[in-house]
């Protein structure tokens, strides 16, 4: 089959590769309908993620249609429909058992285009099936499902869960990438008072509006100013910093008021300053997290039931599977072309109405 393989820092090739096999009981191998690429994915060609080994198929979100399955698995068969979660789950170890799977040490958590091969291929091989693929209902397309293959869960666990939002609160959101825009749109389940977003790129103010923000700024035109502003200099309940550099970290933790949160979704490829000389009398809680995924199975009904937006509102840009290449170029410049998300693949599944 073909897929991008990681060949180390800064290079790529979408080449043959072996097919995957079933390796363990609770293995599927799934072909591959679409897929994405993401932000992390762009920090693992820049060599910010040094456990992945050159040779590793790289990719983390996808859906697809089972092929094969291990003896042990109940839950999906060959021919079903599904998303492929970004995290894989053993269910049994202690972190399992509390719903963090991201923290799994019985073999699972983030191991897709990681640790394993993962599915920016045409086929993929999934551990622990039962509780890292999810059958899809057939109102929901494949473009639409591979969103919630991580960026949703993403910015709903890590930025609005985390960042403990609650009605009336004034929250900034520091990125509107597709974790962002992801984190704006699942933060309003909340009905917050107000949501800022913050970015250097006006293509991505516009769709962090059209996603339900009520005020936007660019990262270049002090936004701290304008948090003050609009909460009477206190500043802001709930901060998330869904970028991964230093410099987006140490404003966030400007612009949270005392007693407020600051929830750190961004992948960070370098230290970042911690200004406990300010910070330590305001009573700000800082959390970091790596998605779990336990809110898939309740962010699929949502959005079967069109309480989510759907991909138009976010994918930019479509390719076939064998573009995967021009996908990355297209992805990684995102400030020349505007890329918010991207997805690759093949047949567009049908979409079924269904009744009021």
């Amino acid at each position: 089959m073909k897929a991008l393989v990681f060949q180390g820092s800064g290079r790529t090739s979408w080449q043959d590769v072996p097919d995957p096999s079933i390796k363990a009981a609770g293995d599927a191998v799934i072909r591959v309908e679409a897929v994405t690429i993401c932000g992390t994915d762009l920090h693992i060609v820049k060599g910010d993620v040094p456990e992945v080994t050159p040779g590793t198929v790289l990719g983390h979100e996808a859906v697809g249609e089972v092929v094969e399955v291990g003896s042990d698995v109940r839950t999906v068969r060959p021919g079903d429909r599904v998303l492929i979660s970004c995290i894989a789950a053993c269910g049994r170890c202690g972190f399992c058992r509390e719903n963090r799977y991201g923290q799994c040490r019985g073999g699972g958590g983030w191991v897709l285009g990681h640790l394993i091969d993962g599915t920016q291929a045409e086929y993929v091989r999934v551990p622990f099936a039962d509780l890292s693929v999810h059958p899809l209902p057939s109102a929901v397309t494949s473009e639409d499902a591979v969103l919630l293959a991580d960026i949703f869960p993403t910015g709903y666990e890590v930025g609005v869960l985390n960042g403990r939002v609650r009605p009336g609160d004034t929250v900034v959101v520091v990125g509107a990438g597709p974790i962002g825009l992801a984190t704006i749109a699942t933060a309003q389940l909340y009905t917050p008072g107000r949501i800022i977003a913050v970015d250097l790129a006006e293509s991505r103010l516009e769709a962090a509006r059209s996603m339900g923000a009520d005020a936007t700024v660019s990262a270049a035109e002090e936004p701290e100013q304008l948090v003050r502003d609009l909460t009477d200099g206190l500043g802001a309940e709930v901060v998330v910093e869904a970028v991964g550099v230093p410099e987006a970290f140490e404003q966030c933790t400007r612009m949270v008021r005392p007693g407020g949160h600051v929830a750190n979704v961004g992948v960070h490829g370098k230290p970042a300053a911690l200004h406990l000389e300010d910070l330590w009398i305001k009573d700000v809680t800082i959390t970091t997290g790596l998605v779990d995924t336990h809110s898939t199975p309740l962010l699929l009904r949502m959005m079967a039931a069109e309480r989510l937006p759907a991909a138009s509102a976010m994918v930019t840009h479509r390719f076939e599977l064998g573009q995967m290449e021009e996908a990355y170029e297209v992805f990684s410049d995102a400030a020349h072309t505007g890329a918010l998300k991207v997805v690759l693949g093949g047949p567009k599944h049908d979409e079924v109405s269904v009744a009021a």
